[in-house]
């Protein structure tokens, strides 16, 4: 059996990461225009760079929650593919699945890009990076590049969505857990999924606006609510 799953910022909420997006369409009291567009970058990179290195450091304070940890273990029992999807730019699955590896059929894609890495502005390569960045770091990939955040702006194609768009038209079980649903493409996952005659199921605090495309919600907080589930697989 081929599963993907797709995870959000309710997984790693628990953990004591900071969903960041307020209803008020602020980021920690930033707007998102201002350090999440590659135009704020432009504007202002010493504020760009200051957010996401404030991020960067709160990761040192958390760790992998009862979710994380679930999703690890059932990857390193999976008999089939298991392509891992998620939005969070954090290293808590990564963290999770290198405590106990996962089976050969396993694969995690940070669709939105990752806090601990960085990007050269000339080159596009990425390298590890956990330290702050300087709102003019050179790049050492090279001489004429700068270093930016490993991040999907607004405005900005997530990554490797050829390989999840084909993971989900071979797929027999698609899972969403602790996402709104609400920000496409990761909205349209769902309909993917049933295209391919996948059965569907979202995990969530609450059901979402997206609930009736959905076979399946099991509803609570996802470290009481991923484990649950899962252990019925």
């Amino acid at each position: 059996m081929n599963l993907v799953v797709l995870t959000g910022a309710g997984v790693s909420a628990e953990s004591g990461v900071p969903t960041f997006r307020a209803s008020d369409g602020l980021w920690c009291g930033h707007r998102i225009e201002d350090v999440a567009t590659p135009e704020g970058y432009a504007a202002d990179p010493a504020l760009v760079q200051d957010f996401y290195n404030l991020r960067r450091r709160q990761l040192a304070e958390v760790r992998p929650n009862a979710a994380h940890r679930a999703l690890a273990d059932l990857a390193a029992r999976w008999a089939g593919d298991f392509l891992l999807v998620t939005q969070n730019v954090d290293d808590l699955h990564d963290r999770a699945h290198a405590e106990t590896p996962p089976a050969e059929g396993f694969e995690l894609i940070h669709m939105h890009g990752e806090l601990l890495k960085g990007r050269c502005t000339r080159s596009g390569a990425v390298m590890d990076w956990t330290g702050d960045m300087a709102a003019d770091q050179a790049s050492p990939l090279h001489p004429q590049g700068r270093m930016r955040p490993h991040i999907v702006w607004f405005g900005e194609t997530p990554l490797q969505m050829e390989q999840i768009e084909r993971a989900l038209a071979h797929c027999d079980l698609f899972v969403s857990i602790g996402t709104s649903g609400a920000v496409y493409p990761a909205a349209g996952f769902v309909d993917l999924a049933r295209r391919a005659g996948a059965r569907t199921v979202e995990i969530n605090l609450e059901p979402t606006a997206g609930a009736r495309l959905f076979d399946e919600g099991v509803y609570g907080p996802a470290t009481q609510a991923v484990p649950a589930f899962l252990d019925t697989l």
